[in-house]
């Protein structure tokens, strides 16, 4: 199980059916308390009344209210101090002030203090009305999302991105409050930070949540296939296309299209979605006819992509396009603190995927691992752990079972493992063999990139896999 694999679940929107909002009404003149509570009934409101500040104050400190109607000049506690409290208690609770007395030094200290609003007596219907309905509005989009952030933290995870270190607290705030909107979002950071999981997260909380999410990695595909695959082509526009085929622009329309690896893509290629962003519409290859698409942008990089427009690898002005919002996403290494969540959160995974009893790190195992620099981020963690509960037979895990870079362990130490009967031959293939897993485990078992690292052909590491009888485990995406 990659992170980027974990299933997305979205907190649930906070109601916004005007039957559920309620008003609370603080008057001291039963006339204006009486003719409020009939319009705002009418209206679907629920509505509560108080007969001077301290009843007003009682009830909001006892209930929960989407909106305060508040009469100025009130016996007792006139309304400034009221509102003053009120701001005290919940700042971000609606107020609008009603007074008789629409004095400009009124209206001034009023709105200074904190109300939205100000009605002077008589007032007009649909203009209260409207005003209560703005300003519930904005109160509700505000409240949804500080829930939304508080949910977030308390738990340390923002649909299942692990983390408590600041700079993810940091993060889990920016997506909460950018997955609404409609803008472009780069995310940038290195292979295996976890760039796809956060391109979910943010169009699992946005309003496409019930439309698609389309994800293509660009750097793996030549750019004819690429360009195929992103616009679609019709029937006979090239020799093997003997029948039409929509586009991932046109397959994402209403979601969310995910462009991983994006810095890797021709500069053809880049100037097509270039104008796709431009101007939501495309054509197929090979089509006459243009394709109008509402999709949302999300591309990912691992790349420098200033330097690669310096270096004229990347277009400048599609970067700009992309790079309304950023979201940079920092390596392991530098959120240290979150290692041991991370590591309890994929031992729990693995041991369930494998119906094994509860397992546990030692205490100089998960000082290894917190002390280590993890090139390879969460998705190296991930491999390890998941080595070390399928190698385990007791419940601690202790740092025998961690690769010998995790520990400092030398190779050589391996040849006191053995039976004094191992021949030289099979004492070094054995060594050979765990070289081998090591470094596929930390290419996410990419045997292409195992073999450059290796520096040999890729032919040759397929065939000492072969012999060795390793398997091959299936790759987790980035």
């Amino acid at each position: 199980m990659s992170e980027e694999t974990v299933a997305i679940s979205p907190l649930p929107p906070i109601e916004q059916t005007e039957a559920g909002q309620r008003i609370l009404i603080i008057d001291d003149e039963a006339a204006i308390r009486e003719s409020l509570e009939t319009l705002l009934m009418l209206e679907g409101y629920t509505v509560e009344l108080a007969i001077n500040g301290e009843e007003g104050l009682e009830r909001i400190e006892h209930n929960s209210y989407d909106l305060i109607l508040l009469d100025l000049a009130l016996p007792g506690k006139n309304g400034l101090e009221v509102l003053q409290l009120i701001r005290e208690r919940q700042p971000a609770l609606p107020v609008i002030m009603i007074t008789a007395y629409g004095k400009v030094d009124n209206v001034v200290e009023a709105i200074r203090t904190g109300a939205q609003n100000f009605v002077q007596k008589p007032w007009d219907n649909e203009k209260l009305l409207a005003d209560i309905r703005s300003a519930i509005g904005r109160y509700r989009a505000e409240e949804e999302n500080a829930q939304l952030r508080r949910a977030l933290k308390q738990r340390y995870s923002f649909s299942n991105i692990i983390g408590k270190s600041e700079v993810m607290l940091r993060i889990f705030d920016l997506v909460a409050q950018v997955a609404p909107s409609r803008s472009t979002v780069l995310i940038q950071g290195e292979s295996g930070t976890g760039k796809e999981l956060i391109a979910k997260a943010l169009h699992a909380n946005s309003g496409r949540r019930d439309k698609p999410f389309v994800p293509v990695n660009t750097g793996a595909m030549p750019t004819d296939l690429l360009e195929s695959t992103l616009f679609g082509h019709v029937k006979g526009a090239f020799t093997s296309a003997i029948s039409g085929k929509k586009g991932l622009f046109e397959v994402a329309n209403g979601g969310t299209l995910f462009l991983d690896e994006i810095g890797t893509m021709g500069m053809d290629t880049q100037a097509k979605v270039l104008r796709v962003l431009q101007d939501k519409r495309f054509m197929q290859l090979g089509g006459v006819h243009e394709i109008q698409v509402d999709v949302r942008i999300i591309a990912a990089t691992n790349v420098d992509l200033r330097q690669a427009v310096r270096e004229g690898k990347f277009r400048e002005d599609l970067f700009y396009r992309l790079n309304v919002i950023a979201v940079d996403l920092p390596p392991l290494r530098n959120r240290r603190e979150d290692i041991p969540l991370l590591a309890n959160h994929f031992l729990r995974y693995y041991t369930e995927e494998n119906s094994l009893p509860e397992r546990t790190l030692s205490p100089d195992a998960l000082r290894a691992l917190v002390d280590y620099d993890w090139p390879g981020n969460v998705r190296e963690l991930e491999n390890v752990i998941e080595r070390g509960v399928v190698l385990s037979s007791a419940p601690v895990i202790g740092s025998e079972l961690l690769p010998g870079h995790l520990t400092g362990r030398s190779y050589s130490t391996s040849l006191l493992e053995h039976s004094p009967d191992s021949s030289l031959f099979d004492i070094l293939e054995d060594i050979e063999r765990r070289i081998i897993i090591e470094k596929l485990e930390r290419c996410n078992w990419n045997q292409t990139e195992a073999a450059e690292q290796f520096r040999i052909p890729l032919s040759t590491l397929n065939q000492k896999i072969k012999r060795l009888n390793i398997e091959i485990r299936k790759r987790s995406k980035e």
